[in-house]
């Protein structure tokens, strides 16, 4: 980049961790261009799930979160990032031109940047150990500072979710094109994208909250006890291209605070990809008051639960774009 601002080392350091985000099916459906003053962030259109994410949703939202990432990397690296949204109406794959100016990291920028490395999706079963309310708070606040609304899930609400959860998953058992897609994300030993067998486990029809079934999964939980996960709504008060956006910046904000506070992790987006049940949940566990874009696990793992391996990703120079300096300032 141009003088006075961050050197290549520094935006490839910042990239690299920027890619370490959750994306659905982990597609990883970015592409990044560096300009003379700006880095861009673009949706790779070519990553698209046809039969899990017709409408693009879940990829927007995996964008999301890596600018998230992304954002909070430079903030760790002295680098505060002034974000242009959706900067071309003529395009919408460009999802973000970013700007920076120096800036002292605090304490926080500086967890939430280590909290990146540690993030994992954990689909195992949680423990009982109840979360305190403070937590819960604290990721709600993470996530309105971002627009978006975080909602707990109990009781009915948490009935209703279990409900379209099991719903979800078992229409797409009976979607061909579904199934023709899965193992092309899913199953793999190795790979650098997509979820590998050793990340995912076998589907228990009896679970209340059964996780996404992926192909070949390599073992099963082990648990033996009903999952005690907190459900948390992920919510923004629209649905447009710019609210997924924002959307996915936020679940990025409430993974890393629950993963700095010690508490697992797992997204279920399954039956929010379903039209019919989407408005379900927004009439039925919403209100009707807001536009739900996530659905969150979160919890604590046994004491006895071991490491997961590491999912992979793509490096940063598979998603790094040549870009003309005088189109990026």
């Amino acid at each position: 980049m141009d003088r006075g601002l961050p050197d290549d080392s520094t935006v490839k350091a910042a990239l690299a961790l920027a890619v370490r985000a959750p994306s659905v099916h982990n597609a990883q459906p970015w592409r990044w261009r560096i300009g003379g003053r700006s880095i861009h962030l673009y949706l790779d259109y070519a990553r698209t799930l046809t039969a899990t994410d017709p409408d693009q949703r879940d990829l927007v939202l995996s964008c999301g979160t890596a600018l998230h990432h992304l954002r909070i990397a430079f903030a760790a690296l002295g680098w505060s990032a002034v974000v242009h949204r959706l900067p071309n109406p003529a395009d919408p794959n460009h999802l973000a031109a970013v700007e920076l100016v120096r800036h002292r990291p605090t304490s926080l920028d500086v967890a939430l940047n280590a909290a990146i490395s540690r993030r994992q999706t954990d689909r195992r079963h949680y423990s009982s150990w109840p979360i305190p309310h403070g937590y819960l708070g604290l990721v709600a606040e993470r996530a309105a500072t971002l627009g978006a609304i975080v909602t707990r899930a109990s009781d009915r609400p948490r009935e209703v979710l279990a409900e379209t959860i099991r719903t979800a998953a078992a229409r797409h058992t009976r979607d061909l094109e579904y199934h023709f897609e899965l193992p092309n994300w899913s199953g793999r030993h190795s790979s650098d994208d997509a979820v590998p067998a050793r990340n995912a486990f076998r589907v228990r029809q009896r679970d209340e909250l059964p996780a996404r079934e992926f192909a070949a999964p390599a073992s099963a939980d082990g648990a033996h006890e009903p999952d005690y996960a907190e459900l948390l709504v992920i919510s923004t008060s629209a649905d447009d291209r710019l609210s997924r956006l924002r959307a996915g910046e936020a679940i990025s904000a409430v993974l890393l605070t629950a993963t700095n506070i010690g508490l697992a992790a797992c997204l279920l987006t399954e039956p929010l990809e379903l039209a019919d049940l989407r408005r379900r949940v927004r009439h039925e566990v919403l209100d009707d008051l807001a536009q739900p874009q996530a659905i969150l696990r979160v919890g604590w793992l046994p004491t006895s639960a071991l490491s997961l391996p590491i999912t992979p990703r793509r490096s940063v120079a598979d998603v790094l774009d040549p870009f003309e300096s005088a189109a990026a300032s």
